[in-house]
């Protein structure tokens, strides 16, 4: 374990140089090609065993060919810059000093990728195999569905792993789940009438301010207990129809984000929304249930519904443990578990498929989306010596509770 981590710092440099170039590699979700490219030439350098490209455009490589799968994912897309006057420096350059690297995708969520590539380096340089297949995923399209690109991976590449580690920023703890969501819109209808005489009309933008009126007071009134935290809902965007800007309008939506805890799930979320028309006084409002259809960079279309459900495995479940025992190992203290604060690849490798997952990453969460995003290269070093050595740790716990 020490010589995973004196690796991880002999390595520093290429680590830093490789997490500038994927900066570099713009990829907003559908359109990740270029930062593919620039992983697979650095696997290629490492030396994977294998490395693919899927139809959906996800690039999996892989190392050993034992009896437990164990994968480790981040995804490579990221959101947009914002207002680039709110940036110190390029968003895209991929700059780097003594202590961080900048730009665009640095924690949320490049940093994972980098380290993972440099964890499998070390893995192979230290010969520590044992009964496992390792694979190291660079995932697509996650910031505009999360999961999708998993939901391809089990249900097309016919790969389900036995174990998985999300990489997203975790600040080096431990995190063992997060609070699910749904998307979805709400649809009022009325009559468009001359705005000259509003009475002859039925005013849906109207019909829908009650509803957003008592979706404010429903945020207030969730409350839960959980270790995740309590649910919340928030109208996030609105829209309108009206034949022409003097005409009463005849029909409106707005689009909620819904975060849902422990004990919450599509169905019970709906109900609440039921009981919102009926104390708005708007009951033949409707509930559309939303599906994503975007095209990846590859041209596939891999339709999904924007349902992403909550998950979280307890702190004695053998993969947290799992985790704490390599974390102990490597860094010579106890960790931190907690869990994030939004949403990751998670809700469908466990929310979905119930694999056993946890959290692992460099990188802060508080820079993701955020102006001026960076990452502490302290991070991308010290995870790669994590990735390196919890394959062995999982495949030893493995034999022992079974021996």
């Amino acid at each position: 374990m020490n010589k995973a981590l004196e690796l991880a710092y002999k390595y520093k440099n290429e680590i830093v140089n490789f997490m500038s170039k994927l900066i570099k590699a713009k990829s907003y979700s559908g359109q990740e090609k270029e930062v593919v490219q620039v992983i697979k030439e650095e696997m290629e350098k490492v030396g994977f065993d294998e490395i693919k490209i899927d139809g959906l455009g996800n690039i999996i490589g892989k190392i050993g060919n034992g009896k437990y799968k164990i994968a480790m994912d981040a995804h490579i897309d990221t959101v947009d810059v914002g207002n680039e006057k709110l940036w110190e420096k390029a968003p895209f350059s991929g700059d780097y000093d003594e202590k961080w690297v900048y730009g665009r995708g640095a924690s949320d969520q490049k940093a994972g990728m980098c380290s993972m590539v440099y964890g499998a380096k070390i893995l192979k340089e230290l010969g520590l195999f044992d009964d496992f297949t390792l694979y190291i995923t660079g995932t697509v399209m996650e910031e505009d569905c999360d999961g999708l690109c998993w939901r391809y991976i089990v249900e097309k590449e016919h790969l389900k792993p036995d174990f998985v580690v999300i990489t997203e920023p975790t600040s080096l703890n431990i995190y063992r789940g997060h609070r699910g969501r749904i998307e979805f819109r709400i649809r009022t209808t009325g009559l468009s009438a001359h705005a000259s005489a509003p009475e002859r009309g039925v005013n849906a933008i109207y019909k829908m301010a009650k509803i957003i009126n008592e979706i404010e007071k429903l945020n207030d009134r969730l409350k839960s207990n959980s270790f995740l935290g309590k649910g919340t809902i928030v109208v996030s965007q609105i829209f309108f129809k009206s034949p022409s800007h003097n005409a009463v309008p005849d029909e409106c939506e707005i689009q909620i984000d819904r975060r849902i805890t422990e004990g919450e799930t599509k169905e019970t979320v709906f109900e609440e929304i039921k009981d919102v028309f009926k104390r708005a006084g708007v009951e033949d409002a409707e509930i559309i249930e939303l599906e994503y259809k975007k095209p990846s960079y590859t041209g596939e279309i891999f339709p999904t519904e924007k349902y992403f459900p909550v998950w979280t495995f307890p702190e004695d479940s053998f993969i947290v443990q799992a985790a704490k025992k390599n974390y102990i190992n490597v860094f010579g203290k106890e960790p931190f578990i907690d869990k994030w604060t939004f949403s990751t690849n998670g809700t469908v490798t466990a929310g979905v498929y119930g694999i056993p997952t946890v959290g692992f990453g460099p990188g802060e969460e508080r820079f993701a989306h955020a102006p001026n995003e960076k990452v502490e290269i302290e991070h991308l070093v010290k995870a790669a010596a994590f990735y390196a050595t919890f394959p062995k740790t999982i495949v030893e716990l493995l034999k022992t509770r079974r021996g």
